[in-house]
């Protein structure tokens, strides 16, 4: 069966490239929950593209021409995230020196997309369950109650069912934000949006330059623990490096552990029996993932967390999940270089 054209799309100025069956079915049925009021859950790992899917949502929603508010709920503490989403009035803290609406007000009739909605301590957690209930609230420090009209959006790449069994997350939050659940699929799970992906990302970059067979072979069997992020930073790093315009395997910068034998690019599109390979165990392959990133950051955690294109927090989980706190230092002497910038690295987003 050939494989499907590239689509390119654009959804509040982010734009997807598509080629995959599965990434086509999710923004088709992406599509059909836009046109209702539904609370909709985005799952899937980090970097694969739970933000486009959000933006689809919101443009092709009756709310379309009213605003869309962002906020990551693991990049602020929660003193910070809840006058964020709230609010507050002047004096009602240190520094509050004029009234600031929250959020929630700024998305009124419109769309508030909570990202990483998984890292919401608790208390947070209680006072979001409530505005989803559609209780007025006050913003800190006020008097008068408001009431607001917003469609909330969220995205996880965390199990939040896993997180309710173990008492992390509410469960009647959990079911208030998944009256739709949208599952994006992991780019190694999308081999056709590979190929479409770096030869746009290489266009971007240079449209003049090309890849070699044996690294598109290289760039299909990779298994892509940072998904579409990962893929953009290995292409344009490839790209910057090439001496001749033309980006072998060697270039991409691979750990040969991570790179099975090299197979044919049709054969990796549209596997045979032959081809089936155990899957290598997940949680391996990000240990592995976070371990080589913060080898290239000198142990520098918040570099290492933008890279991997989650939150600090999110790796400083992630290091206790996989007990590698020991082994990874908080910050060595070339890091701290780094941070007051003696250390040039390119980032790419």
């Amino acid at each position: 069966m050939p494989a499907l054209a590239p689509r390119e799309f654009e959804f509040l100025g982010m734009r997807a490239v598509v080629a995959s069956p599965r990434m086509l079915e999710t923004l088709e049925l992406a599509g059909r929950v836009a046109r209702t009021n539904a609370t909709v859950l985005i799952h899937g790992e980090s970097g694969c593209g739970k933000e486009v899917v959000a933006r689809s949502l919101h443009q092709l929603s009756l709310r379309c021409n009213r605003p869309w508010v962002d906020v990551s709920c693991g990049a602020l503490p929660e003193h910070l995230m809840e006058s964020e989403l709230f609010g507050y009035e002047k004096g009602a803290f240190s520094g509050a020196a004029a009234a600031k609406p929250g959020l929630f007000e700024l998305a009124h009739l419109g769309t508030l997309f909570l990202d990483e909605v998984g890292e919401l301590e608790p208390k947070m957690q209680v006072k979001l369950l409530r505005v989803l209930d559609s209780t007025p609230y006050y913003r800190l420090g006020g008097t008068r109650k408001i009431t607001v009209d917003v469609r909330v959006l969220a995205a996880t790449n965390a199990d939040l069912e896993l997180a309710v069994a173990a008492g992390r997350f509410r469960r009647d939050l959990y079911h208030r934000l998944s009256q739709m659940t949208l599952r994006v699929p992991p780019l190694r799970e999308r081999p056709e949006d590979i190929l479409a992906l770096a030869a746009h990302f290489l266009t971007l970059h240079d449209g003049s330059m090309s890849f070699t067979g044996d690294a598109l072979d290289a760039l299909c069997r990779y298994p892509w623990p940072g998904n579409v992020r990962e893929l953009r930073n290995i292409v344009t790093r490839a790209a910057i490096l090439s001496r001749d315009g033309i980006i072998c395997r060697n270039d991409l910068g691979f750990a040969p552990a991570l790179v099975p034998a090299p197979l044919s690019v049709s054969s990796a599109l549209v596997p045979g029996p032959e081809s089936i390979e155990p899957s290598p165990n997940l949680d391996a392959i990000e240990r592995q993932a976070i371990l080589n990133v913060l080898g290239q950051t000198d142990g520098h955690r918040q570099r290492a967390a933008e890279l991997l294109g989650i939150s600090r927090r999110t790796l400083s989980r992630k290091l206790r999940q996989y007990r590698l706190d020991d082994q990874c230092p908080e910050e060595t002497h070339a890091a701290r270089n780094w941070s007051q910038g003696s250390v040039v690295s390119g980032k790419t987003a």
